[in-house]
C-alpha cells in the first residue's frame, strides 16, 4: 500500500464544505472528502508550526520531540514515520518529503526520507553547523532556470515569491515534482509527503482577485470580541494585546480597525485556500491517472488553523478552536464514500494510526493510539456519520510554551496559562463557539479542578514538566 501525506500550513478546518463552508471554491479536496472519513472535531498538539509538524511527524507531543518552538530542530533521537516502518521493510518503499519542513536544516533529506523537494529559503540561520549558509532551495534554482534574478540579493523572499503569476507559484512546482514523482514510482510501494505553504502569511498571492471581498462571508466570531462583548467573562491578558496590537498595526497595509480591511485579508486568505486546491488536485488527479488509487492510502491535513477575524484575532498561537482546530480526511485504498466522525481527536493519533493502516506495528513509546479500526468499521458500514467512541484519546491536549489545554469527550474545553495564573472555561455543548469564559462563575470550579486534574495525570503519562497552578475563581 501507498500513502500520499498531503499538508497545508495555517488552514482553518471551516474553509471546506465537509465543515459547513459552500462559499469557497475548493472542489477537489471536497471531493476527495465525500469518498473518505472525516474528522470532525480534529485539533493539533500545538497551534505554532515547528512544534506541531513535529508531531505530524513523530506521534510525540512537541515537549518529547524537542521542536518545542519556531525553528527548534527535533531532537536527535526523535523518529519520523519513515524511521518507524520495520527496518526488513523499510528499504521496499520509495520515500520522498516534499515541501516545506521547518524541523531543523530544512533543505536536506533526513530522517528517513530519501530526498527532499524543498521550497524555503529563510531558514538557513537555522542550520546546523555542519552544514552551509548559502545552499538554496529546489525552488530557488528553479525560479534562477525560469529567468529570475535576485539583483543584490542572496535569495527570493516569500513577499516576492506570492507575488508571482501562477505558473511560477509554489503550489504548481510541487505538484509538478510530486506528479512526476507517483508517475515513476508505479508499481512499487512508495510514501510521499506533500507540505504546502499556502494559506500561511503573508495573505496574498496570485489569486487576490479570486473572490469579492463585499460578498465574502466573515468567519465565525467576527462580531465576538473578548472583553468587550457583553457577557464573554475574564479575558487572560496575552488575548487581549493580541487584539489590540492587529488594531494598532494592522497587516500588510490593510486598515483591521475597518470591517473593510478584514474583508480584503479574508478574500485574499481564501484565494490561497482555492490556490492549493487546484494544484493537490492535480497530485490527486495524477494518482487516478496512473491506476494507483485503489492501493493508496490518502490523508490531507493542515499542521494548525488560523483566527483569520475570529474574535478580531488574527494568526495562530491560541487555545481557541479556530487556532487549534484541523482539517483531518483520511480516505482508505478503495473507499468510495465519506464518513464523518464525532468526537474530539488529536493529530497526536495520525502516526501510529498510518502506520497500522499500512499493515505494520505499532512501536511502543508513542504517545497516540491507532484508530485505524475505528476507521475501517466507518468506512464499511455505509453510514453518513459514525463515533469514535472508545476509540477517542480520553483527551485532546494543546499546549503552548507555558499553557495546557484539555478538550474533553463530554464537550468542555479548560485551559491554563502558567505564569499569569490566568484560566479558562468554556462549555462546548452550549457555546461552542467560545464565547464566554466561565472561570469567574463559583459553580463552575469544581469541574475546573477535575480537567486540572486530568491534565495533571496526562502530564505524568507523557514526561510533561510544565508547572501548572491550580484554578481559582477569577475575581474582575
Amino acid at each position: 500500500m501507498n500513502l500520499l501525506f498531503l499538508f497545508t500550513d495555517e488552514q482553518r478546518r471551516d474553509t471546506l464544505s465537509c465543515y459547513g463552508n459552500d462559499f469557497v471554491h475548493m472542489p477537489n479536496l471536497n471531493a476527495l472528502a465525500d469518498q473518505a472519513c472525516v474528522f470532525d472535531n480534529a485539533h493539533c498538539t500545538n497551534p505554532v508550526c515547528t512544534p506541531s509538524r513535529g508531531s505530524l511527524m513523530t506521534g510525540l507531543y512537541p515537549h518529547a520531540h524537542g521542536a518545542v518552538g519556531n525553528n527548534v530542530p527535533l531532537n536527535a533521537d526523535a523518529r519520523c514515520l519513515p524511521e518507524l516502518l520495520p527496518p526488513s521493510e523499510r528499504g521496499d518503499y520509495r520515500v520522498e518529503y516534499n515541501g516545506k519542513w521547518h524541523l531543523g536544516d530544512e533543505l536536506y533529506a533526513q530522517h528517513g526520507y530519501e530526498r527532499f523537494v524543498s521550497i524555503e529559503d529563510i531558514y538557513w540561520p537555522h542550520f546546523s553547523e555542519r552544514r552551509d549558509a548559502s545552499d538554496r532551495s529546489d525552488y530557488h534554482h528553479w525560479l534562477l532556470s525560469k529567468g529570475f534574478t535576485l539583483g543584490n540579493l542572496d535569495s527570493f523572499s516569500r513577499e516576492f515569491e506570492a507575488q508571482l503569476p501562477e505558473e511560477f507559484c509554489k503550489p504548481k512546482f510541487q505538484a509538478d515534482h510530486a506528479c512526476r514523482f507517483i508517475e515513476e514510482n508505479k508499481g512499487r510501494p512508495w510514501m510521499l509527503t506533500v507540505s504546502m505553504l499556502e494559506p500561511h502569511m503573508p495573505f496574498f498571492g496570485c489569486r487576490d482577485g479570486q473572490y469579492d471581498p463585499d460578498t465574502v462571508p466573515m468567519f465565525s466570531n467576527f462580531d465576538h470580541v473578548p472583553g468587550e462583548t457583553p457577557g464573554s467573562g475574564p479575558v487572560p491578558g496575552h488575548i487581549l494585546q493580541s487584539i489590540q496590537r492587529w488594531r494598532d498595526e494592522g497587516y500588510e497595509h490593510l486598515d483591521l480597525n475597518s470591517e473593510a480591511g478584514w474583508r480584503q485579508m479574508t478574500a485574499q486568505y481564501l484565494g490561497l485556500c482555492s490556490l492549493i486546491d487546484t494544484h493537490m488536485g492535480r497530485i490527486l488527479e495524477a494518482l487516478k491517472q496512473t491506476g494507483q488509487e485503489e492501493d493508496t492510502l490518502v490523508v490531507f491535513t493542515s499542521d494548525h488553523g488560523e483566527m483569520m477575524g475570529s474574535h478580531r484575532m488574527l494568526a495562530k498561537k491560541f487555545l481557541y478552536h479556530e487556532s487549534s482546530g484541523i482539517p483531518l480526511i483520511i480516505r482508505l485504498p478503495g473507499q468510495k464514500k465519506g464518513v464523518h466522525l464525532n468526537g474530539p481527536a488529536s493529530q497526536i493519533d495520525l502516526v501510529p494510526t498510518l502506520l497500522d493502516l499500512l499493515g505494520h506495528d505499532v512501536p511502543e513509546g508513542l504517545h497516540g493510539r491507532s484508530l485505524a479500526s475505528c476507521l475501517r468499521a466507518a468506512a464499511a458500514s455505509g453510514r453518513p456519520e459514525a463515533d469514535l467512541g472508545g476509540a477517542q484519546s480520553d483527551c485532546v491536549i494543546v499546549q503552548r510554551e507555558f499553557s495546557r489545554s484539555i478538550l474533553s469527550p463530554d464537550g468542555w474545553r479548560y485551559s491554563m496559562y502558567a505564569p499569569a495564573r490566568e484560566w479558562e472555561l468554556f462549555n462546548l455543548n452550549d457555546d461552542p463557539m467560545e464565547t464566554r469564559n466561565l472561570a469567574d462563575d463559583p459553580k463552575h470550579l469544581e469541574r475546573a479542578l477535575d480537567l486540572h486534574d486530568q491534565l495533571l495525570a496526562w502530564q505524568q503519562r507523557t514526561g510533561d514538566r510544565l508547572e501548572l497552578p491550580k484554578p481559582e475563581t477569577w475575581k474582575q
